[in-house]
This record gives structure tokens, C-alpha cells and sequence, in this order.
């Protein structure tokens, strides 16, 4: 006969390491980055720089402030990135013509041209997964969902945090 386990117990368990969500999704982040590693050495890219890529590929140029909302990356993170990006002559950043506080980032012919090249990438991930293209896709739109639940429980705690807000 199997015993129930007791609530204490139960709760206990919420403290093991293989029993926390943010220690699975932190593990399969760094073993992607891992396959993403080898797969992004032949175009030159670090991760970060082809989600910066993918960015500009999808929408052309567009402000630094603009980019970073689409990568969930601040300015600090991220200029060193384009910095990178544009010695390598991919990308070029130039001051908005309509507001001198704006870097605009645009992508030059040889950035245009790598995405051709980058067309393989997609196709080896899912290979490397070993999941089918609807369970990346069902996989993708629960962790969206999560991360606007997170979001906004986050703004919540945030809000709940200051003082005088009501």
C-alpha cells in the first residue's frame, strides 16, 4: 500500500534543485547556447549577435532603443554587440537625422547577405532537438505564455513594492 506523502514532505521537495522550473529552463538555455555555439561558428555570429540579426533580417533598420525592446536587452548589453557587429561589417549605426539623441542600426550588403547563409540554422536546431516542428511550436507558445504571466507578475510585485501606489 502506497502512503500518501505528507504536505511537509511535499513542500521539502520544493527546495531540491531538479524540482525548480527556472534550474530546467536555465539548463536547456545553456545546452541550446551549446548547439547554437557550433552551429552560428561557421557565419561568424555569437548568439547574441544573430537574435540581433534575426531582429534586423525580420524589421530593417530601426533604433537601438527599439531593438533592444524586441531583444529584452538594455543598451549596455547590447552596444557592445552592434559594436562587434559593425567591425565585422555587418551592421552600421548612425545617428538619426530626425533625433540627434537616436543611433539608428541598419543592416550593410554583407549583413543582407549572411542571411542566406543563416537559413540552415533553424533546420539544425530542430534537428538537434529531436522534437517535430508542431512540438517546437506548442514548446515556443507555452513558454510566450509564461513569460507574460512572469511579466506580468513581476509588474505586479513591483507595484505592489512602492510605496504610496494604490
Amino acid at each position: 500500500m502506497n502512503a500518501m506523502p505528507t504536505p511537509a514532505a511535499t513542500e521539502e521537495n520544493w527546495l531540491r534543485l531538479d524540482s525548480q522550473i527556472c534550474f530546467s529552463l536555465h539548463a536547456a538555455s545553456r545546452a541550446f547556447n551549446g548547439v547554437y555555439r557550433v552551429i552560428l561558428k561557421d557565419l561568424g555570429l555569437t548568439y547574441p549577435q544573430y537574435l540581433v540579426m534575426l531582429v534586423l533580417w525580420e524589421r530593417g533598420e530601426m533604433p537601438v532603443k527599439k531593438l533592444g525592446e524586441h531583444l529584452r536587452l538594455d543598451s549596455g548589453t547590447l552596444s557592445p554587440l552592434l559594436k562587434r557587429l559593425e567591425a565585422a561589417g555587418l551592421v552600421r549605426r548612425e545617428r538619426s537625422a530626425r533625433d540627434e539623441r537616436s543611433v539608428e542600426v541598419r543592416l550593410t550588403e554583407e549583413g543582407l547577405a549572411l542571411r542566406e547563409r543563416a537559413l540552415q540554422v533553424p533546420r539544425r536546431i530542430v534537428a538537434a532537438t529531436g522534437f517535430d516542428p508542431d512540438e517546437i511550436r506548442a514548446l515556443r507558445e507555452r513558454l510566450d505564455e509564461l513569460t507574460s504571466t512572469l511579466d506580468a507578475a513581476a509588474l505586479d510585485a513591483s507595484a505592489q513594492e512602492t510605496p504610496g501606489r494604490e
